[in-house]
């Protein structure tokens, strides 16, 4: 499976993000889909996840409350929309899928997309 994360960029603090990403190479409703990021010098950091319908959803510390994640499986995408956004936020975010029934931490992503930078500026 291949994963291609988009949507990152130069933002100012407070505003909203979209990041988007889309799999090939694989059936999209066999893996249960999430987000990470990971800051220069710290360990990649587990966001939200979402299983393979959208019944069940995880999120990790940091992703609650400004964080949303999503899928859309006639598109084979998913989505993470990121509000309110701080200067701490600033870093690569990564999309991962897994075949574990939900997504909640690195140890069981099986496929990583490249990253996409999302940078907050003041």
């Amino acid at each position: 499976v291949q994963l291609q994360a988009s949507g990152g960029g130069l933002v100012q603090a407070g505003a909203s993000l979209r990041l988007s990403c889309a799999a090939s190479g694989g059936t999209f409703t066999s893996y249960s889909m999430g987000w990470f990021r990971q800051i220069p010098g710290k360990e990649r950091e587990f966001l939200a996840g979402i299983n393979r319908r959208s019944g069940i959803i995880r999120y990790g510390d940091t992703g609650k409350g400004r964080f949303t994640i999503s899928r859309e499986n006639a598109k084979n995408t998913v989505y993470l929309q990121m509000n309110s956004l701080k200067l701490e936020d600033t870093a690569v975010y990564y999309c991962a899928a897994s075949d574990d029934y939900v997504l909640s931490g690195a140890g069981q992503v099986n496929y990583w997309g490249q990253g996409t930078l999302v940078t907050v500026s003041s």
